[in-house]
């Protein structure tokens, strides 16, 4: 039985929400108030979204969830772009996130396919 914690695109996807959040933390007010918390929402909700379908008892019901996950990755990619865009973080970090980003994309999406298909003590 693979438990939620093990799951590679959990894993990633919390530290992407962890990482948003060692950045934002640091903004001043006005640009937290309003990119940085849309942006530690989107972020954190990647994992929330994941580990929300896993607990759901049917597959189809974990695939809307990891849709919405999906979602939640495009809108964190979006405003990393304006994070950047505003020079609220450094190319690096935007780099970076991206990358993470981008893994989990790529991750996730796998993921959903692989939904309904294990056996019943696989999951």
């Amino acid at each position: 039985m693979i438990l939620l914690e093990d799951l590679i695109v959990y894993k990633l996807a919390m530290q992407i929400g962890e990482l948003v959040h060692e950045i934002t933390v640091k903004w001043d007010i006005f640009n937290k108030k309003n990119l940085g918390d849309q942006y530690m929402r989107a972020a954190d909700s990647i994992a929330l979204n994941i580990s929300e379908g896993y607990g759901r008892f049917h597959y189809k019901e974990n695939k809307n969830f990891c849709w919405y996950a999906r979602g939640s990755l495009y809108e964190t990619k979006t405003a990393n772009q304006k994070a950047y865009n505003r020079k609220l973080i450094t190319e690096e970090e935007f780099n970076s996130i991206l990358g993470k980003l981008t893994e989990c994309h790529l991750l996730l999406n796998k993921y959903i396919k692989s939904i309904g298909t294990a056996k019943p003590n696989d999951k």
